[in-house]
């Protein structure tokens, strides 16, 4: 069943009544609204003036529900996840701890060899050459030692977006106020997946800074990236005005959790295809797979 990503940007009450999500709002006229807690996936809290209540906030935890609290500038700050997601947890721990270096160099190697793909398919897409993406997806070594990911970055951002200056930067220039967006979004997604699948989303493959407590969930998006660079690419074609995030914007960026994605040769919300990666990631870790699944872009 496909998890529903519920966005709040208005004041609201949030509390909970037989396994339901009951929306109150201040406003006396607008009609309260109830949702099954287990039909959710993400919920994204964007205004300063939403209240939830304790009772609420564990039954979310309970269905690993990925619960994202936003700043004063609706952007997402904060990620609510539970301790224990998983009844092997313990043991699926240690597997990913003891992982060998040869084992993670391999897995960061299939990770970025399906970035470069993904971003190569979706310029194919945009009618943009991609022979050299192609060329250099195939060519990443152990660990991506040659530092290919940064060589298609260069050529990737250089020309999906065909704005002259253009470079991806946190706090550069639209679009990546759009790209900041979605990838948060992703990283939620990300981040809950690997918890239900019994691991610890702050040790990473690669990343590995120590501030950073979601390494793990940084390394296993990378593939999914494009998707939400399509959905950035679309907004840019349909809105005028892209230097704020509107509603109906963040509406569309949110979309990334139920956009069909093709992962081992079927179709499925990507929502539910990061749960068949980090399932694949936990078999690696514990020896009975040496191959990841990530989705391909078609």
């Amino acid at each position: 069943m496909i998890k529903k990503t519920l966005f709040f940007g208005n004041p609201a009450y949030l509390s909970t009544k037989n396994e339901q999500l009951v929306v109150t709002y201040p406003d006396k006229e607008q009609e309260t609204k109830t949702v099954a807690i287990e039909d959710i996936g993400v919920i994204v809290m964007e205004n300063q003036q939403i209240t939830i209540t304790n009772g609420l906030l564990e039954k979310l935890t309970n269905n690993n529900v990925a619960l994202i609290n936003c700043d004063q500038y609706h952007l997402p700050i904060g990620l609510l996840m539970p301790l224990s997601g998983h009844s092997e947890q313990t043991e699926r721990f240690r597997n990913q701890i003891e992982a060998s270096l040869p084992l993670k160099k391999n897995l960061w190697q299939q990770t970025i060899s399906a970035k470069i793909s993904n971003q190569g398919a979706l310029l194919k897409e945009k009618g943009i050459p991609m022979r050299k993406m192609e060329l250099w997806a195939k060519e990443v070594t152990s660990g991506d030692a040659l530092n290919h990911e940064a060589r298609a970055a260069v050529y990737y951002w250089d020309n999906l977006f065909k704005i002259e200056g253009f470079t991806r930067q946190q706090k550069g220039l639209p679009p990546n106020n759009l790209l900041n967006y979605g990838y948060a979004i992703l990283r939620g997604i990300t981040a809950r997946a690997l918890v239900s699948s019994g691991m610890l989303p702050t040790l990473g493959i690669f990343h590995r800074n120590k501030y950073n407590a979601y390494c793990l969930a940084d390394d296993i998006m990378e593939p999914y990236r494009p998707f939400v660079d399509l959905i950035v690419c679309h907004i840019m074609e349909t809105e005028d005005n892209i230097k704020e995030l509107t509603v109906d914007i963040k509406k569309q960026l949110l979309s990334i959790a139920s956009i069909d994605v093709q992962i081992d040769g079927k179709r499925s919300p990507l929502m539910v295809a990061m749960s068949r990666t980090t399932n694949s990631l936990h078999e690696c870790f514990e020896g009975s797979s040496r191959k990841i699944l990530y989705p391909v872009y078609l």
